[in-house]
């Protein structure tokens, strides 16, 4: 059965896999550490620069407790077999604090669940930067081996984006697959992906991540060797012709296929375009639920539109945005849109590739910035978002946070967030806390329509009042003999439609 990496494409002939399942699918487009587990160790401070551990500490692959999803019952654990990578994870730690490292392990692991994959066993390794090379050394990258061989996986996987040395390197030396964070996001995006359009997106983020790394991954090129033969050790012309004709050939092809896929996403993005552009036309505010993946966006739109969209405990079960209509208390409509979660170290592949769905956040009106309030580091999520909306430059759009999971959230965690944050609020999308509040905030927030107007609508004119209630705010109505009598704030182009019934004075 294929396993959640095997349909990354690493090699040329993966990369021919993959052009050709798109066409089927109808787009067309130095020293050895101890490795103890962390606790059982020395006591850490949270508070300690990692820059003055001593060199052999600094230098020590350390353990990550508590990762492993290793089954006890054998029957479950050949059954799981059969579906999942059994992975060893590693992490370079260059700053920060041993917890920083620690949770940004436990957040990889989190991601390689996701993708399907069995957790042995964590590792990180204290460094100033990661080893051009191997990533963790070449010591450390043969005492990976033996952990490796211990546990029984076929999987490495690094907490960052390797280069394609660094890939090939750290293969020569585990002699299992290497996979890095990039890669295992743009997998778990690929499973997760359901419209036409998310899944041309995921694709060509795969391919602008594949291109630059098909010349050499694993032994893809002795393969294709001519007249020197595979054996030859030393290479020379009659070895490299035709694989190098082949990379080329490979690689005209994914461009061919990127420029289709493009296309297709630009015209896709045209239909989303001609409705936002009515949206806008009608003045319907609109606002964005942007945040962290797994902070439970879905969950509180479902909350404040009952929407029923998937909600799964999984990192990026949303990929494909979605719009739903709701009203304010005093009953303004507006749309709200659900869009992917952010990740930190979101990678530049996906943000180009998603960057026509991700113009929802940057064409809102308002920004619903939920975080995670049970979560280990929550200021570090709303960092990392904010980032990604520098990237597709909203970032001067009004921004509510939305500290979700107050209900299992530590208090102290909340009151710090809401002191730091100024325009914030707490909630829970599971039990409905503070959600009142928060649809006050949001009826506060949104902008109000330009034009103050009163009129006397006859009755056989319903359809301005419709629209009145649809995109602009009623202050007072009533229902006379002559029709029905309102003041409301509207836009320019609605009020203009109501002159013919406005009432001078009343």
């Amino acid at each position: 059965m294929t396993s959640a990496y095997d349909r990354t494409p690493y090699d040329d002939d993966s990369a021919v896999e993959l052009l050709d399942d798109l066409d089927h699918d109808g787009i067309d487009d130095d020293g050895i550490g101890s490795g103890d587990r962390a606790g059982s160790g020395p006591a850490f401070d949270a508070d300690f620069d990692g820059d003055q551990l001593d060199l052999a500490d600094r230098n020590a692959l350390r353990r990550v407790a508590g990762l492993s999803t290793e089954l006890a019952d054998v029957t479950e654990v050949e059954y799981r077999q059969l579906r999942l990578e059994r992975v060893v994870l590693v992490g370079v730690w260059t700053d920060g604090t041993v917890e920083d490292a620690e949770n940004s392990l436990q957040e990889l692991a989190a991601l390689a669940e996701t993708a399907g994959s069995e957790i042995l066993d964590g590792l990180i390794q204290r460094r100033d930067k990661p080893d051009p090379a191997t990533y963790i050394g070449s010591g450390k990258a043969r005492e990976l081996r033996d952990i490796v061989v211990a546990t029984g996986a076929d999987t490495v996987v690094c907490d960052g984006e390797l280069t394609p040395g660094q890939l090939i390197h750290l293969e020569d030396v585990v002699k299992v697959k290497v996979v890095d964070r990039t890669a295992l996001i743009l997998d778990i995006f690929a499973q997760h992906a359901k419209s036409r359009e998310g899944k041309a997106q995921v694709s060509l983020a795969q391919m602008q991540y594949m291109l630059p790394r098909l010349r050499g991954w694993g032994q893809s090129l002795s393969r294709q060797m001519g007249g020197g033969g595979s054996g030859s050790s030393g290479g020379g012309m009659a070895t490299r012709g035709p694989g190098e004709t082949k990379i080329e050939t490979d690689r005209r092809r994914i461009r061919e296929k990127m420029a289709k896929m493009r296309r297709e996403i630009a015209d896709m993005k045209k239909a989303r375009d001609t409705k936002r552009a009515e949206r806008r036309r009608n003045k319907v505010p609109s606002v964005a639920i942007a945040g962290y993946t797994n902070a439970g966006k879905s969950s509180l739109l479902n909350r404040l539109t009952g929407a029923g969209v998937l909600v799964e405990n999984a990192l990026f079960a949303t990929l494909d945005p979605t719009v739903r209509r709701s009203e304010t208390p005093s009953g303004r409509v507006y749309t709200l849109a659900d869009t992917v979660g952010f990740v930190r170290h979101l990678p530049h592949q996906l943000v180009e590739a998603f960057r026509s769905t991700l113009e929802e956040v940057a064409e809102a009106d308002l920004i619903l910035h939920i975080v995670d309030g049970s979560h280990p580091e929550p200021e570090a999520q709303l960092a990392a978002v904010r980032e990604v909306f520098v990237d597709v430059e909203a970032q001067n759009v009004p921004e509510i946070v939305v500290v979700n999971k107050a209900d299992a959230a530590d208090p102290m965690v909340l009151a710090r967030l809401l002191r730091r944050e100024p325009h914030a609020i707490a909630v829970s999308a599971k039990t409905g806390q503070g959600i009142d509040e928060l649809l006050a905030l949001i009826d506060e927030e949104l902008p109000r329509p330009e034009v103050e107007v009163e009129a006397l609508v006859p009755y056989h004119r319903g359809d301005l009042v419709a629209k009145v209630h649809e995109s602009g705010e009623i202050l007072e109505s009533e229902h006379r003999a002559e029709g029905t009598w309102l003041r409301a704030r509207v836009g320019a182009m609605l009020a203009a439609e109501l002159q013919a019934f406005a009432v001078a004075n009343h």
